[in-house]
């Protein structure tokens, strides 16, 4: 059988975790994660990472491989997943992807292309304002001057908007032309699998898992990182409300309230990233016989 690579997406705390470890067990093969935030080995609690167990259960690639200090962008996840994809293939015929960052499961089917270097005085001039009035400047220059971004953008992100607007500032054009519209070609086959339920179902386990997150010390984890607060792979949910937190600028409660609904607005943009992707086969994992259905699909690929 030609090679596979299963593709497990979906929002956030919707269960992929523990689907791509039961694929990967059936088929006997090992997961390549597609999280831009979990390959960094200093953040653990507030980016919901594998459990010791689940790690030990099946071999992860991507999981604790990178430094906070590193630079991990989607260029450098296609040219890691691919070499460990050829790697893994070398043994099995199948491996499995799981993971909800977008873009780097579209570096690694598609391909994506260099976006070129910016002017180090408009990245510098965009960093400053940024740090003087906050991000509702940010949206504000990006609605202005990159209407694509602005619109389909990840607008909640201090990181990728600066990135956005100090692209298009040095290059006249919106950073998301430069996303790959030639398609690269594999060769192995790919599988898209979607997981997705109820809003209502949805938000309640977001809430639990913040709530089990606090619970299991992700404020501990936090304070530690102050000193990296900065840092890009900081940029995140969780983080970035909790440096709030112990930077007296809101409450505990407050910060705890804000992850979650951060986090709810994340999941959906999630789903509307993915929803743009046909090949993806979606199944309500509310629904038991959607399981089976899932199943019954992949063991037609023995």
């Amino acid at each position: 059988m030609k090679h596979t690579c299963i593709i497990i997406v979906g929002p956030t705390a919707v269960g992929k975790t523990a689907l791509a470890i039961e694929v990967a067990k059936y088929f006997s093969t090992e997961i390549i994660s597609c999280d831009s935030r979990q390959c960094f080995k200093e953040l653990n609690i507030g980016v919901a990472k594998p459990s010791a167990e689940e790690l030990e259960a099946v071999s992860h690639h991507f999981i604790n491989s990178h430094s906070i200090l590193d630079t991990v962008n989607a260029a450098v996840f296609e040219q890691y997943a691919l070499e460990k994809a050829a790697h893994i293939f070398s043994k099995q015929p199948v491996t499995v992807m799981v993971g909800g960052t977008g873009l780097y499961v579209k570096a690694f089917c598609d391909g994506i292309d260099e976006v070129p270097q910016v002017e180090v005085a408009v990245r510098t001039a965009v960093m400053e304002k940024y740090k003087t009035f906050g991000i509702e400047w940010l949206q504000q220059q990006l609605k202005e001057n990159d209407d694509t971004f602005f619109k389909n953008g990840e607008m909640q992100n201090p990181q990728r908007m600066m990135r956005a607007l100090e692209v298009k500032l040095s290059t006249g054009r919106s950073i998301l032309d430069f996303h790959s519209k030639q398609k690269k070609t594999r060769d192995f086959n790919i599988i898209k699998i979607g997981m997705e339920m109820p809003r209502s179902v949805l938000t309640e386990r977001i809430n639990k898992r913040v709530d089990t997150m606090m619970q299991d010390g992700l404020e501990d984890e936090v304070k530690a990182l102050v000193p990296y607060k900065e840092l890009n792979a900081l940029q995140t949910v969780g983080y970035r409300e909790m440096f709030s937190y112990i930077n007296k600028e809101i409450s505990l409660s407050q910060a705890i309230e804000t992850i979650k609904i951060n986090t709810r607005q994340y999941a959906k943009r999630q789903m509307t990233w993915f929803k743009k992707d046909d090949r993806i086969q979606w199944y309500d994992w509310t629904l038991a016989e959607n399981r089976v259905k899932l199943f019954n699909h992949l063991k037609e690929l023995q």
